[in-house]
């Protein structure tokens, strides 16, 4: 499916199927972990986390390699600003839900901060090897941004909801980052044509 496609973008774009297959395990696990009514609790459920992690984690390793091996001159934003800026907002995030808002912290707020500086990162790289327009990375990235943006307020609204609209709120997070996943992989192989 990638082979015309050069190596770091083969490997960005199979980050992203990995990813999406993060993605689904973690619904999975989330859909029966967290049903309203007879909800599968402990290792009957538990299990769908370990693909999720190798998923997560391969995803994550295959779009690093892909994104670091892109040279430095052609990217839209410095490298060590993404890095340095995914840091400070996560930080930022972390002091004002916790502290200011009095939420509590969990796992989530990594993951969303997480993967918006990888899809900076990766929108950075596929623009640097001149897979898409920087008209369609800004489009990309302000989809990210927006996408990010709403992961925050389900993150920040979760424990105030009750069961049904908690659950309904988990899932929200998950699906939009398997559906910018896909865009952006099928627009790089239709651009690539």
């Amino acid at each position: 499916m990638f082979s015309d496609l050069a190596a770091q973008t083969r490997q960005i774009l199979t980050g992203n199927l990995l990813m999406i297959g993060c993605c689904a395990f973690y619904l999975a696990w989330w859909l029966i972990a967290f049903k309203p009514e007879g909800a599968v609790k402990g290792l009957r459920s538990r299990w769908l986390l370990i693909p999720a992690l190798l998923f997560g984690v391969a995803a994550v390793t295959k779009i690093v390699q892909g994104s670091g091996a892109v040279e430095g001159e052609a990217l839209l934003i410095p490298r060590n600003a993404v890095l340095i800026g995914g840091v400070v907002v996560y930080i930022v995030l972390l002091i004002g839900t916790s502290v200011l808002l009095k939420r509590q912290v969990t796992t989530e707020l990594f993951l969303i901060v997480g993967w918006t500086t990888l899809m900076f990162l990766e929108l950075n790289a596929l623009f640097a090897q001149g897979q898409f327009t920087k008209s369609t990375v800004i489009v990309f990235l302000v989809m990210t941004l927006i996408f990010a943006a709403v992961s925050m307020i389900c993150y920040l609204l979760y424990y105030g909801l009750d069961k049904v609209k908690g659950y309904v709120d988990g899932m929200i997070p998950l699906l939009l980052v398997a559906v910018i996943m896909a865009v952006i992989t099928v627009g790089a192989v239709i651009s690539h044509r």
